[in-house]
């Protein structure tokens, strides 16, 4: 964090759009602020494009005045029932060419117990920072001409800053049980920024957890779609654990906490293991070149969502058996079945995302089980086929899974691991086994033997596709037609 005066808040402040605003503010003789995200953002030397101005009157009637000094460059849309405006302005002295700011007039509110929609007043500018949810979104800079670059601060949240703590304006207490979505957001800056939740405000997430359930499940999951492109991703899903919140939102993977022992011998803490698999995700993301079928940005997202999920079958496959112990048979086939349900209920999407969570949910054992075993070129190739242009982020997940604390066994795992990769690069390159069709149709099946579509066709093909994934026969048309002809003759076919 950096300290910043006036007057390097006023140079910091040098688009000519925060000078326009002033200049209509004073005109309209109203005073007015940027607040919030932006100027917490500017201490924290980190890129905010989210501009919010409270203007202590009409924050409409200053927005469409700022529009209308820009001309045709400027669009505002007017929200009447919230108060708000929204001005869009396009110019070339602007970084990015354009800006979206955000108007609203000072205001208090007062909620009701059944619902985070509040009664709104007109109110002064300490007011409307007393109505905020965090003391570092509270600060306000002025952009009135005689006052321009006054930082209004008046909850320390510039020490909070300093000392990197999340804490609230008012009572935690009301400020959660008021709007409860600014306890996912709690969790969210904390994990988003690195800073550690105010003792205080920690127990009001504790005290206030039922009220979340009065919130939809589409603003849970963007708070949490948030934290989870974060640096820390799995100190969200900690801080959820431990004020509470998990068990209410997810508590599928709050099923996954807990050791159970049986006769001496107990399973690993599935919970914290799976947070540092997508730990050990995230570190391994940078270093790898990745060839999913999602792009760059969702694949992050989508592979975190896959580490997350991938022993999220384990509660419902735990057994116990006198000569193996514990055993989570199928998990990953009981946690494949899961993932559907899982992103309906959590209003995530149901496309390709989730079918590619799916999939490496599905297929994570596939690998260790390889390794742990003679490494194949059938196995491999196989897996090479399932994976397709996964493959990678499946290997990925895998090695990131590798959490056991028996260093030799750790290091025989990922030794093998690095033979699977090797036998994956060789094995694409001499079978082109990724994403294969195998060389002989069903057309050409049905062709040659006079065949309608039917059961023996569907036969003949599986039969030549396992055949070149066991390499009984290369990945080609000659040799894939001679062995189709043979295994026709043994099932009575003539062509």
């Amino acid at each position: 964090m950096r300290h910043l005066n006036r007057e390097q808040l006023t140079q910091l402040l040098a688009s000519p759009i925060f000078h326009i605003i002033g200049e209509v503010a004073d005109k309209m003789n109203v005073e007015a602020y940027i607040v919030g995200g932006y100027v917490r953002d500017l201490f924290l030397e980190r890129p905010s494009k989210d501009i919010d101005v409270v203007v202590v009157g009409s924050g409409i009637e200053v927005a469409k005045a700022v529009a209308k000094r820009f001309g045709r460059g400027a669009f505002v849309s007017v929200f009447k029932n919230f108060g708000t405006a929204q001005v869009k302005v396009h110019h070339s002295s602007f970084i990015d060419h354009s800006l979206e700011i955000e108007f609203v007039g000072a205001r208090r509110e007062s909620y009701s117990h059944d619902s985070r929609k509040p009664h709104v007043e007109d109110g002064t500018l300490e007011d409307d920072q007393l109505r905020r949810d965090f003391t570092i979104n509270a600060l306000a800079v002025c952009l009135n001409a005689d006052r321009f670059g006054e930082l209004v601060d008046p909850f320390d949240g510039v020490w909070d800053l300093e000392d990197r703590i999340i804490s609230t304006p008012s009572d935690p207490d009301i400020t959660f049980s008021d709007d409860p979505l600014r306890m996912m957001r709690c969790i969210r800056f904390a994990t988003q920024l690195n800073f550690e939740i105010e003792p205080e405000t920690f127990e009001a997430l504790e005290r206030n957890k039922q009220r979340i359930k009065i919130i939809s499940q589409e603003r849970i999951i963007d708070e949490i779609q948030k934290f989870m492109m974060s640096d820390a991703p799995a100190r969200g899903w900690e801080l959820l654990f431990q004020c509470g919140l998990l068990e209410i939102i997810f508590p599928e993977l709050y099923a996954l906490y807990g050791i159970e022992t049986m006769n001496g011998r107990a399973h690993k803490d599935n919970f914290w293991h799976t947070l540092e698999v997508l730990t050990n995700v995230v570190k391994a993301e940078n270093k790898s070149e990745k060839h999913s079928t999602l792009n760059d940005q969702e694949n992050t997202l989508w592979l975190r969502w896959a580490a997350l999920l991938h022993d999220i079958g384990k509660p419902r496959t735990k057994r116990w058996d006198a000569q193996l112990g514990w055993t989570f048979h199928n998990h990953n086939y009981v946690g494949e079945k899961m993932v559907p349900q899982i992103f309906r209920r959590m209003k995530l999407p149901m496309d390709e995302r989730m079918k590619y969570v799916q999939k490496l949910v599905s297929l994570h054992m596939r690998p260790i089980v390889i390794a742990d075993e003679e490494v194949t070129d059938s196995a491999v190739r196989r897996l090479l086929f399932e994976a397709g242009d996964d493959i990678d982020d499946l290997m990925l997940l895998c090695e990131a899974d590798i959490t056991s604390k028996n260093q030799q066994r750790k290091q025989r795992f990922l030794d093998n691991f690095q033979l699977v990769r090797r036998k994956l690069v060789d094995l694409e390159e001499r079978d082109r086994i990724r994403n294969f069709q195998p060389p002989v149709s069903g057309e050409e099946i049905m062709e040659r033997f006079h065949l309608p579509p039917s059961r023996e066709v569907g036969t003949l093909k599986m039969a030549v596709k396992d055949a070149i994934l066991d390499g009984l026969i290369p990945n080609e048309h000659d040799a894939a037609l001679q062995f189709v002809i043979e295994k026709a003759r043994t099932m009575g076919l003539t062509s």
